[in-house]
């Protein structure tokens, strides 16, 4: 295990630290990196280096105040190709599963669109049949009337 300390480096520690993790650790060996939170942003960013370099954040954690500490485990480069592979397995997943949501979804609209058509259709006849019926009963009046 090895301990560095990223804090004079302040938020451009990521790439010294993906230097310390290929150079300075062994593989499976475990690296705590100490680095200054500054706006709490390279909080993410470094959860987010750590997964683009293939190897494993085991955990990140509020060191005090001021400083963050992330602790890394290095992976041999199979390990990292089955993690990459398993993570683009993972996102064709999600996205076919929005593609499918997506499908469901407009197919539900297209439905609710049909059937307000339908119904206002409906709603049409009804009431040109009512006033057709109106406009009969009325000129039958006025024939009755006229006699």
């Amino acid at each position: 295990m090895q301990r560095y300390d990223l804090r004079h480096l302040h938020e451009d520690f990521y790439d010294r630290m993906g230097e310390l993790i290929n150079s300075g650790l062994k593989v499976n060996e475990v690296g705590i990196f100490l680095f200054e939170v500054g706006d709490y942003s390279s909080i993410q960013k470094s959860a987010d280096f750590i997964k683009e370099t293939g190897h494993e954040l085991m955990n990140s954690i509020k060191f005090n105040e001021v400083d963050w500490t992330i602790v890394v485990k290095k992976l041999d480069d199979k390990a990292i190709a089955a993690k990459k592979e398993a993570a683009q397995k993972a996102a064709q997943l999600a996205e076919e599963k929005r593609i499918e949501a997506q499908r469901i979804a407009d197919e539900k609209a297209a439905a609710k669109a049909k059937a307000d058509t339908q119904k206002a259709e409906a709603k049409a006849k009804e009431e040109a049949e009512k006033a057709a019926a109106e406009a009969e009963e009325n000129a039958s009046d006025s024939t009755a009337k006229a006699d």
